[in-house]
């Protein structure tokens, strides 16, 4: 039972310290046992603090509801004086920092025990995590020959190979869904400005960036997410109040809902045959719920979003690689051919370009909301357009920075869903519910109006019970660790 961290979710597990039937020490035990088993064939944690961990348990863990529960941080963003970071890059390898960030705290007072982090690409940047700081990519516990996705890829991977019951991601396109589309986990990205970015940050890409986690069940995320929730001090702008908690909006179904679903991308284009029947599967699931369930698509300029987003993005890579360069020269030594590309993109933008970006991602809100307030309540659709990719298709060792995000064939062509809520603000998760005909996970997206997150997540937690997948585990998942 302790050995095998991915039977049990982080309540039941918190349950289990609770009760004395396990302590935080014997979990802690289990969850490096499972790191030296299955991590080097997956390249998912990385920097592990293993004495960190044990000074916390000694010093006695918060009480809160994850208390003794083994955890993990992505290794971008979340500072924490505990936990040095590589960023996911050569470049800031190694960083430390003097300050906790607003939402490690927040995360720390659950009980949970911290003891690494887990692989990102560089800079966020991409639905795949293939770093060259960790010295090879992340792998896929369902299928070693595929992607885990990104940016939380390494968290995702961690998550259903069965090392940890949950961890920490971040999502600033995609990067918490597409993992969780990837690995067969739920991944929830809530409305933006719902947690905090402090004090590191006055906000992520615009505010198109928010933290969140990789569970295998919608309770972790709900009870994880209301010990998060709230701005920091100095937040620039905050979300719309909570009429309830996450936890007690899952405790029963939300109203019956009116469901747009879209079986092709949301500007009509075809997707993979097996996720477009996914989809159609997940809307017959909703249908015998009783909710009310039509074909439909958003009214928006998704062209002009992704434009304007792949800006935004490019800046804000630009400005970090500048910031920590300093004097040096950018060689590929130092920062990976997307990074560098970017850098040089930057430049060409005229010095208006950014602000006018935000406006344009401003607009584009406007346009989702108004489809919401006229139409669906939810809108339904995959969140992928294919099974996940082979490792290598989206490798960042290349020099074309734009094409790779919106060229044909690229990161949006890919994953043409989840950055259209990103840029929205709107609360969006990605469900397990598909399975391809070679065994790799498909993941359905549902996506809400804009500070609707506890009708979402009520949803979400409606079809986990209609639709159990606690059950359904990568293969590597089953291998017993000895502690």
């Amino acid at each position: 039972m302790i050995g095998d961290l991915g039977a049990q979710d982080a309540t039941a597990l918190a349950a289990l310290v609770a009760s004395a039937e396990v302590s935080p020490g014997e979990l802690l035990d289990a969850a490096l046992a499972a790191v030296k088993l299955r991590n080097p064939a997956l390249n998912a944690v990385v920097m592990l603090q293993e004495d960190a961990a044990r000074r916390a348990i000694a010093a006695g863990l918060p009480r809160g509801p994850f208390r003794g529960v083994p955890f993990l941080l992505k290794d971008l963003g979340c500072e924490a004086v505990d936990f040095p970071g590589h960023n996911g890059s050569r470049l800031l390898a190694n960083t430390t920092y003097r300050q906790d960030s607003a939402i490690w705290e927040r995360i720390r007072a659950t009980g949970v025990v911290n003891f690494g982090r887990t692989t990102s690409p560089e800079g966020g940047v991409g639905a795949v995590t293939e770093a060259a700081v960790y010295g090879g990519p992340t792998r896929n516990p369902w299928n070693l020959d595929h992607t885990s996705g990104g940016s939380s890829g390494g968290a995702g991977a961690a998550v259903a190979a069965g090392i940890v019951a949950f961890a920490h991601g971040s999502d600033g396109g995609g990067s918490v869904r597409i993992p969780a589309a990837s690995c067969g986990l739920f991944g929830f990205k809530s409305t933006r400005a719902r947690l905090p970015d402090g004090p590191y940050s006055g906000e992520g890409w615009a505010g198109m960036a928010i933290d969140g986690f990789l569970t295998r069940s919608v309770r972790d995320t709900a009870i994880m997410l209301d010990a998060c929730a709230g701005p920091d001090l100095g937040a620039p702008y905050v979300a719309p109040p909570l009429a309830r908690s996450h936890a007690d909006a899952i405790s029963r179904p939300p109203r019956r809902l009116r469901v747009a679903m879209c079986d092709t991308t949301f500007t009509g284009e075809a997707i993979d045959a097996e996720v477009a029947r996914a989809v159609r599967d997940a809307a017959a699931v909703l249908e015998s719920l009783g909710h009310h369930v039509e074909p439909g698509r958003p009214n928006a300029d998704v062209a002009m979003m992704m434009r304007a987003w792949t800006d935004i993005v490019g800046v804000g890579t630009a400005l970090s690689i500048q910031k920590a360069l300093g004097r040096r020269a950018l060689t590929p030594d130092l920062v990976e051919g997307i990074g560098r590309s970017a850098v040089a993109y930057a430049a060409t933008l005229p010095p208006t370009r950014y602000l006018e970006a935000v406006g344009e991602i401003h607009s584009f809100g406007r346009q989702m909301a108004g489809y919401f307030a006229g139409g669906p309540d939810i809108l339904l659709s995959a969140t992928l357009a294919e099974p996940p990719a082979r490792v290598g298709r989206f490798h960042h060792n290349r020099d074309d920075y734009v094409n790779y995000r919106i060229g044909p064939g690229g990161i949006f062509a890919y994953s043409p869903f989840c950055a259209v809520f990103n840029a929205s603000g709107q609360p969006a998760a990605s469900l397990p519910l598909g399975q391809s005909a070679s065994g790799l996970p498909i993941g359905i997206h549902l996506a809400a109006a804009f500070g609707c997150d506890e009708e979402l997540i009520a949803l979400c937690a409606e079809i986990e019970s209609a639709t159990p997948w606690n059950t359904r585990r990568a293969p590597m998942a089953y291998t017993p660790p000895k502690p």
